[in-house]
């Protein structure tokens, strides 16, 4: 074993539970919310200084650049419950294979990223049904942002590594660090030297290598098993299929909740650019209380992955529970103060009135009960910290995507239910089928999972 600097870690397997949870999620939830602020400066910028028509074509794109990212951040998620549960078991030569294997796997699904989005950013939009007034701005924003995609996947990975080993400080001053350059640069390119969106997309490429090159120093600074080393660097096939086997199913999971969300956001483009304008900036809201959920659906991932690795099993479900007890405060609390400060939030995006109220509608059906969404999220949390990737992906095929899909497809093309009322109540109702379907299969393989000890084997 090496030395371990402690400095900045969490011992997962002992102690308070409340206590070190939040003390890994609060730092994780700041660094969540600031990575948000990247796109939130974009939205702000183009909406007071670039107008309605460059907002719609920022926001426009979010759907999009979730659907092709969010299969390779999944592999993030793998290399994450694999570290944490070499980690847990205490094998630094292990850990140290996870931590080259995975940095090396960022790079080359950055590079993966950054053509796809170069080749095929405007026949995506187009596929999309993004409104023609907004669709070469947004194919100009997308191709920028996708040449920033190795830095930005670097980064992903690097902390997930990090809050393995209960490391969730350092994250959160890199990413506040680069944010600051991201919204200072934001202004310079937009409102001094009139780049309109190729500049707010610039500014977040910019700033997200700074945030890559500060967490590749940082592990190159660490002792043990997760200091990295670029000599080190390689694909161990045994560690990489541990990776894809849990990462995978999380970034398919991902692609089946953005693809979901491109259907909807399709079904939203044919109301105008005003309903869309409203939607980025509602969305663009609700983004940061998600956010500060995510956090605790990344706790229980680390937590209950080191745990599980240590055969920690009992402790294990009093972490599923205060986690879900934090997550459902935080939803309810920040939700509904969204909600409350609406219209003022609101007008931070955009001066016009009808995109204004456009927003509103959006966050009094969705952000009241994202909740509902944190909850959800926990759950699947537990079931892929204990080695069940492929269960969850498959429970939220059905119950998220399909049944959105279905819904979009049958009661929305019914011409009294055709508003964008009905977009919007999918999402409480899949959200809510999807909590049930997990949770029952828990109690299903709780037993089968307990009786094993660290499977990690490829």
């Amino acid at each position: 074993m090496g030395v371990r600097s402690k400095k900045y870690e969490i011992d997962m397997c002992s102690g308070s539970i409340l206590k070190k949870l939040l003390l890994f999620a609060l730092p994780l939830m700041l660094s969540s919310i600031l990575q948000l602020l990247f796109n939130a400066a974009d939205v702000v910028v183009v909406g007071k200084f670039a107008g309605d028509n460059s907002l719609a074509a920022v926001g426009s794109t979010s759907a999009l650049i979730n659907l092709l990212t969010n299969l390779f951040l999944g592999l993030s998620v793998g290399a994450n419950v694999t570290a944490a549960r070499f980690y847990g078991g205490k094998s630094d030569e292990e850990l140290s294979k996870t931590v080259h294997t995975s940095i090396s796997l960022s790079a080359i699904s950055g590079f993966l990223l950054t053509i796809i989005g170069l080749l095929f950013a405007k026949q995506m939009l187009i596929l999309m049904q993004t409104p023609p007034e907004v669709c070469d701005l947004a194919t100009l924003y997308l191709r920028i942002y996708f040449a920033g995609m190795i830095p930005n996947m670097i980064y992903n990975f690097g902390s997930a590594l990090l809050r393995s080993v209960g490391d969730t400080q350092r994250p959160l001053y890199y990413l506040f660090g680069a944010g600051i350059i991201n919204v200072v640069l934001n202004l310079f390119f937009v409102i001094v030297l009139h780049m309109d969106v190729a500049g707010v997309a610039l500014a977040t490429v910019i700033s997200q290598t700074i945030s890559a090159i500060l967490i590749i120093r940082c592990l190159m600074k660490e002792t043990g098993g997760i200091r990295f080393s670029f000599k080190k660097l390689c694909l161990d096939k045994r560690i990489l299929g541990i990776i894809l086997r849990i990462g995978l199913p999380a970034g398919f999971q991902g692609i089946i909740f953005a693809l979901s969300n491109v259907v909807i956001q399709s079904s939203i483009n044919i109301f105008g650019k005003t309903v869309v304008a409203g939607n980025s900036a509602a969305g663009n809201l609700e983004g940061f209380v998600y956010m500060a959920m995510n956090a605790f659906h990344q706790a229980t991932i680390s937590f209950v992955s080191q745990n599980y690795g240590a055969g920690l099993h009992k402790r294990i479900g009093r972490i599923f529970l205060t986690a879900l007890g934090c997550v459902t405060v935080v939803g309810v609390v920040f939700g509904n103060a969204v909600v409350l400060l609406g219209q003022p939030l609101l007008s931070i995006y955009s001066d016009s009135q009808s995109v204004i109220e456009a927003g509103m509608i959006r966050l009094l059906m969705i952000c009241s009960v994202y909740a509902l969404c944190g909850i959800m999220d926990v759950t699947v949390g537990l079931l892929r910290g204990i080695g069940y990737s492929i269960i969850p992906t498959i429970v939220s095929l059905i119950g998220v995507c399909g049944l959105r899909l279905i819904w979009i497809a049958t009661v929305f093309r019914i011409p009294e239910y055709h508003h964008i009322e009905t977009v919007y109540i999918s999402y409480p109702i899949t959200w809510t089928i999807t909590i049930i379907a997990n949770v029952i299969c828990f109690l299903c393989v709780k037993k089968r999972a307990y009786s094993k000890i660290t499977p990690l084997k490829a």
